[in-house]
């Protein structure tokens, strides 16, 4: 019988979902501060949905797209956690406005971000919102 699609994921399951043998997640926890699975009582290692999503992204950047573990590292320190699951995805449309924007404030305290691109964030998070509340709807029945 087939784990739900959010039910935990032992390390062999999740290397088997993802196609790596179980010491390179062990090894990728090593390397990247933000792979951190759930661990039980002596050590057991459960990975949940997000955690696998982030594996996923990282496997693809080292794997399909070239980068090294440095490259990620820095993807992940300028980009953050959302543009490496993205990665995973196929999804280089839908984080090119993270990559592009020079979001944050100036040396002066002003918002980097001009109207347009608020009104695209703005917007972004109402979409989010309404299919999280669709998707809590559909999980409470």
């Amino acid at each position: 019988m087939a784990k739900g699609p959010n039910a935990f994921r032992t390390i062999s399951e999740a290397a088997e979902e993802l196609g790596v043998p179980q010491h390179v997640l062990r090894f990728w926890e090593t390397k990247f501060s933000f792979i951190r699975p759930m661990k039980r009582a002596g050590g057991r290692r459960f990975y949940r949905p997000q955690d696998v999503a982030v594996l996923n992204g990282v496997r693809t950047l080292l794997h399909n797209e070239g980068l090294t573990i440095k490259g990620v590292q820095k993807l992940h320190r300028d980009h953050g956690l959302a543009q490496v699951i993205a990665a995973g995805f196929g999804s280089n449309d839908s984080t090119k406005l993270a990559v592009d924007l020079d979001y944050g404030r100036s040396e002066r305290g002003e918002s980097r971000l001009d109207e347009g691109a608020r009104e695209r964030l703005a917007f972004m998070l109402r979409d989010l919102t309404e299919m999280k509340s669709r998707l809590d709807g559909l999980l409470s029945r």
